[in-house]
């Protein structure tokens, strides 16, 4: 069966100041997203699906997934506050999501075998697909353990020049195999050029530039979203009545890690890394994908 792509594309981009996902970044126009799919398409993936708001999905389906219907399966889940299991509800004054767990968890109903998940607005670079799509045909064992993966990109790699990110740092053990991984918010270089940021627990956490990072591309079986579901449940019964608590994915894999339940694979990549979380960080992105057409990576326009 061939792979679905699960894109987050809920967020409003407020650090940005605009939906970014509909901004454009090649020379015709083209969206990083445009340049996503085109990537899983070129590496297998069968489906799409575009995790977004109600509020904006007539726009996102003309401006964006309508580009793809006549080239890939594409199917649309939405992120509402309220949908939660059963017994839970959505304290008064709670206006911010619930986190990129949430967000994965919109599209379980339109997802039926292995899947892969991704930012709308980060550029994984072409090879990161490969490397993904390559992972989910090796995939054969079975010894009562779920094996997930993800591609990791190096920290100093990861970076804004404009202002702070978040990052999931992972630690791998001899076999590539995901050991721990921690979100860290607020990471951003100090004078002394040292990657610093905050963990979840508010403590400040001094972060090696090679650190491999999550970037949010990670590749699942079917078996995630029930364990997803019972994490998530845990989730809202500690810190459910908190009015900015999120579920991360990191946090959920690092939990069925410890249990033992999952392991998951650390994959490299050669492909380069790059985002707009900030409104100076386009222009880069722009002459990045440039250089990557002029190199042959990508035919302009994409097709």
């Amino acid at each position: 069966m061939k792979p679905t792509l699960i894109i987050l594309a809920a967020g409003m981009g407020s650090r940005y100041g605009g939906l970014k996902q509909m901004d454009p970044m090649g020379p015709n126009g083209e969206t990083v997203l445009d340049y996503s799919v085109f990537d899983a398409i070129r590496a297998g993936f069968g489906k799409v699906v575009f995790v977004i708001r109600e509020d904006f999905a007539d726009a996102f389906k003309e401006g964006v997934g309508a580009r793809f219907a006549d080239r890939i399966d594409v199917d649309y889940a939405f992120q509402k506050l309220d949908d939660l299991p059963d017994g839970f509800t959505v304290p008064t004054d709670r206006v911010k999501p619930w986190g990129t767990s949430h967000a994965v968890r919109a599209a379980r109903d339109v997802v039926d075998g292995p899947f892969a998940v991704i930012n709308a607005d980060d550029f994984y670079g072409a090879d990161a697909y490969q490397v993904i799509s390559k992972w989910f045909s090796s995939q054969s064992a079975n010894d009562g353990k779920d094996h997930y993966s993800m591609v990791g990109y190096p920290l100093k790699n990861t970076l804004s020049e404009h202002g702070s990110v978040n990052r999931g740092i992972c630690k791998t053990d001899d076999s590539a195999l995901l050991t721990d991984v921690e979100e860290v918010v607020d990471i951003a270089r100090g004078e002394d050029g040292t990657p610093r940021g905050s963990r979840i627990d508010g403590s400040t956490m001094e972060i090696s530039a090679e650190s491999p990072v999550s970037m949010n591309f990670w590749g699942f079986s079917q078996s995630y979203f029930a364990q997803l579901e019972a994490h998530f449940v845990a989730f809202l019964q500690e810190k459910g009545t908190e009015l900015k608590s999120e579920c991360y994915i990191p946090t959920v894999v690092d939990d069925l890690i410890s249990k033992n339940v999952a392991d998951c694979t650390v994959l490299e990549t050669s492909a380069s890394w790059f985002g707009v979380t900030y409104p100076d960080d386009k222009p880069h992105v722009v002459e990045s994908i440039a250089a990557l057409i002029k190199d042959g990576t990508y035919p302009s326009p994409l097709s």
